[in-house]
């Protein structure tokens, strides 16, 4: 095999590893408490499911529920006009593909971070959430014990 051959396969196998720029955080409101939604009457277990990523139902609940236009969505969320616009339609899909096939829907994952922080009181176990841009707790508002920490769980891509 002639030399440049080699080189260009090299270049080619490692170039396949990496592909596109990196994906940037999507800012949303907070992590949903309902993460599963199914058909009435048919077990878990004898469902399909479809995945829905946290910042797919965000820029759902900005622009369907919220009434946003998508440029302000966007900009809610930190990311451009058509990231915001392929995150509404991928939801919308797997969304509407739930309803027509009768699938179960799982909100789950993605690539986020949220506005709010969560902290916990390591004396006496109270747990409270801090929006973000407003500085570390200096005490719990149950006890007053200056022994806190943040959540490392809340927030975070998954």
């Amino acid at each position: 095999m002639p030399y440049w051959a080699f080189i260009n396969f090299n270049v080619n196998v490692l170039s396949m590893s990496k592909k596109g720029r990196p994906k940037c955080l999507r800012v949303v409101r907070d992590i949903p408490d309902i993460d599963y939604f199914k058909p009435r009457g048919i077990p878990l277990k004898d469902l399909e499911s479809v995945r829905l990523k946290v910042e797919e139902l965000e820029a759902i609940r900005l622009v369907d529920f919220e009434g946003l236009k998508q440029k302000d969505a966007a900009n809610e969320m930190g990311i451009s006009r058509r990231t915001l616009a392929r995150e509404l339609k991928s939801g919308r899909m797997k969304t509407a593909e739930a309803l027509i096939k009768g699938k179960a829907i799982e909100i789950k994952g993605g690539h986020f971070i949220t506005k709010k922080r969560s902290f916990i009181c390591k004396d006496c176990g109270y747990e409270w959430v801090e929006p973000s841009g407003t500085g570390r707790p200096k005490e719990c508002p149950e006890c007053k014990s200056n022994n806190i920490q943040r959540r490392s769980d809340y927030g975070k891509k998954g």
